[in-house]
């Protein structure tokens, strides 16, 4: 579930409708911050199960079948119990870095776009449009970076050593203590890059397809 269509054609019509019927009117930034973490949450449900296998795969070498397993194995007791522990391990983390980068995000690009539109007195190009998304991506993610770390680690379940983490923070202070403050911007380089990059692709054709398609849609 990509969470910019989660935000833009679900829950951002959604919390714009409410909004105005509850009479805030023209709070286009908090409904784009409401709309994204809403989104968020919902998007997450698919993601954070593919998330933990994926990561376990890239550190285990074992094929698909063989890590989902693994990964159910790791969590004692009732079915439900070994998907939750298991399979959504790291959910609440994830919700805490999805949030923050989709409320600095969406809002940001749709400034930007309004910026450029007012600049040039007429709506931003396509072309212009990725360029937003590429630099409100890019900054979101470098804001996140941290909680990228928390997460993955959290993912992961245990450290170098393998013991196993109890909790983000328990992530967050030993890791902080055995590997210092500078680890929790690990990866904040390429991050920035592939999401900056992502984001140019990504809302350069999104919007360029929603203007081709939108004389059929109205």
């Amino acid at each position: 579930m990509n969470r910019h269509n989660t935000h833009e054609q679900i829950m951002k019509p959604i919390v714009y409708d409410r909004m105005e019927a509850m009479g805030f009117k023209d709070q286009q930034a908090a409904t784009h911050m409401i709309a994204a973490s809403m989104g968020e949450t919902m998007a997450c449900l698919v993601r954070v199960p593919t998330e933990v296998v994926k990561a376990k795969m890239q550190t285990s070498g074992t094929p698909l079948v063989g890590t989902f397993q693994q990964v159910l194995k790791e969590k004692h007791g009732s079915p439900l119990a070994a998907i939750t522990g298991g399979l959504y391990r790291g959910y609440g983390v994830t919700i805490m870095r999805e949030i923050p980068f989709a409320m600095i995000q969406f809002p940001m690009y749709e400034r930007f776009k309004v910026m450029v539109g007012d600049w040039q007195k007429e709506p931003a190009s396509a072309l212009q449009a990725a360029a937003c998304g590429s630099v409100s991506g890019g900054i979101a993610a470098a804001v996140t970076t941290p909680l990228d770390v928390i997460k993955t680690r959290l993912m992961l379940g245990a450290d170098a050593h393998g013991v196993q983490y109890n909790g983000m923070v328990d992530v967050i202070q030993r890791t902080h203590s055995a590997e210092g403050t500078a680890v929790f911007l690990s990866g904040i380089q390429p991050r920035v890059m592939w999401i900056s990059i992502g984001g140019f692709v990504f809302f350069g054709a999104y919007e360029a397809y929603k203007r081709s398609l939108s004389p059929y849609l109205d």
